[in-house]
């Protein structure tokens, strides 16, 4: 007998860290028929978005795009320019520290990694001392996420670089922007990033399954000594095929309809106003938080993410409970806590496809839900946050 299982009315409030809303604009450039991915059409539409990705990196040099999801990125940063048993240094900020530091050993590297708590962001003089204690220059590249997914705390890149600088170390720098790219300012160039790995999911307000390199000379000269094992990933074959708007293997020809969209969107409102948006829906759920007397994950106030906000749940209480009462009372979907923070937190992501209202309805669905299963806090949250937005209307400085 056929099953019908009950479908909420209105739409379902994602309010994840990723993947997130993808905007009508996008979902209907997707939905075009696809065309020959060797003939001038596409090639045109592959120059467009190569071009365009550019701007969101803050880059002059190349970005390679693989139909992948951002542990794609992952390996082919590492597998492009390091050898088998090159060290690198890593940095122990959230699960997606760990897991980048997991693979990077599954393909036979030496990994120094800096052991962390958590709640706070890349310390760039423990990196400067390591790399000042390395006069033998073992250490081949450092790995940092500039904003964990999983917490809800950014690392300064800048300073990273200059600790680098000051130790005269030749170190690659690699960086994580999975869930910062077209979310939180960015600089590849500005700050001396080598490889920049980066997914289409967040951000850039787009479905998983583009990943994305985008990469410094130094790091492209690196690729003529790596030794580890690489074809799918590697920059060269991509690079040669590019120049002409190409691919060396099929490409995900929808996705990049999609992307050539959200670019334009992106252009559209423009970086520095995308960035202010994301801090200002940041600052707006930290009061929420506040007025609800529970605490942020994140301990350093210049470290808070402006893509997501990590909550502490009171001590005895389920975060994972509290996410299966907003889903079923409220059709919400929030963030869960990963790895050895499982069922102590849960994230709300106000990041990509994001305006006022959808931040006020995550918030209301957050304080009804912290009612409805039980969890100590106060009332008003949700009222701090609107009178902030009120105040503060966009464009304005937070």
């Amino acid at each position: 007998m056929l099953s019908l299982n009950k479908h909420p009315s209105g739409r379902h409030f994602l309010q994840i860290p990723g993947p997130t809303n993808v905007p009508d604009r996008v979902l209907r450039a997707i939905d075009q028929p696809t065309i020959d991915h060797r003939g001038p059409e596409f090639g045109a539409l592959g120059l467009a978005v190569l071009a365009g990705v550019k701007q969101v990196f803050q880059t002059q040099g190349p970005v390679v795009i693989f139909p992948s999801s951002g542990t794609g990125a992952w390996e082919a940063a590492l597998v492009n320019t390091l050898s088998p048993g090159d060290r690198v240094l890593m940095v122990e900020t959230g699960h997606f520290a760990s897991l980048w530091q997991k693979l990077a050993g599954r393909l036979g590297l030496d990994v120094d990694y800096v052991a962390g708590d958590w709640r706070h962001p890349v310390d760039a003089a423990v990196i400067g001392a390591r790399l000042a204690e390395d006069t033998q220059h073992r250490i081949k590249a450092v790995c940092v996420v500039h904003n964990e997914t999983s917490t809800g705390v950014t690392s300064d890149i800048a300073a990273v670089r200059a600790a680098i600088d000051r130790a005269a170390h030749p170190a690659l720098l690699m960086v994580d922007t999975i869930s910062s790219l077209g979310s939180v300012d960015y600089r590849h160039d500005e700050w001396g990033v080598d490889v920049t790995v980066a997914g289409s999911q967040k951000g850039l307000m787009l479905p998983p399954g583009l990943a994305f390199n985008a990469v410094s000379e130094r790091a492209l000269a690196a690729t003529e000594q790596a030794r580890l094992p690489r074809s799918y990933w590697d920059w060269r074959e991509m690079l040669t095929s590019n120049a002409k708007g190409y691919f060396p293997y099929t490409p995900s020809t929808n996705m990049l309809y999609g992307l050539h969209e959200a670019l334009a969107m992106l252009q559209e409102e423009g970086l520095a106003r995308v960035f202010a948006r994301h801090e200002r829906h940041a600052q707006a759920t930290r009061l929420a938080v506040a007025g609800w007397g529970l605490e942020l994950l994140s301990l350093d106030p210049s470290a808070h993410s402006p893509a997501l906000t990590a909550v502490l749940m009171p001590e005895g209480h389920s975060a994972d409970a509290l996410r299966r009462v907003i889903l079923d009372r409220f059709d919400m979907s929030l963030g869960q806590g990963l790895g050895k923070l499982t069922d102590r937190v849960f994230r709300i992501g106000h990041l990509g496809h994001f305006n006022d209202l959808t931040l006020c309805g995550t918030l209301a669905g957050v304080e009804m839900g912290l009612a409805a299963a039980a969890v100590p806090h106060r009332k008003g949250g949700l009222q701090a946050a609107m009178e902030f937005l009120a105040q503060t209307p966009d464009g304005a400085a937070a």
